[in-house]
């Protein structure tokens, strides 16, 4: 029979040097939830006789996050918890 060999210690690796001046990392892009239903803002939007750019969609979601918000103000300056309508208007 042959003889077993003895298997050789595993070597532990010296720990990584860290770099004097660390890269900056570049900011998280700042994300807004879609509350569009896309494909239905897309088909409105080609309705015009258009294409839709890929960022389309993002920027009028970002109107939309506007709106929303500048609506909620609205109420809650008159006085209400609900917004209504004609908090959209100007």
């Amino acid at each position: 029979m042959a003889a077993k060999k003895k298997k050789a210690p595993a070597k532990k690796k010296a720990p990584a040097k860290k770099k004097a001046a660390a890269k900056k990392k570049k900011p998280a892009k700042k994300t807004t939830e879609m509350v569009l239903v896309v494909s239905k803002a897309k088909e409105a939007l080609k309705a015009s006789g258009c294409n839709v750019g890929g960022d389309a969609l993002e920027g009028l979601n970002a109107v939309v996050h506007q709106y929303i918000a500048a609506a909620g103000r609205r109420a809650q300056a008159n006085g209400r918890k609900t917004i209504r309508a004609h908090d959209f208007s100007a």
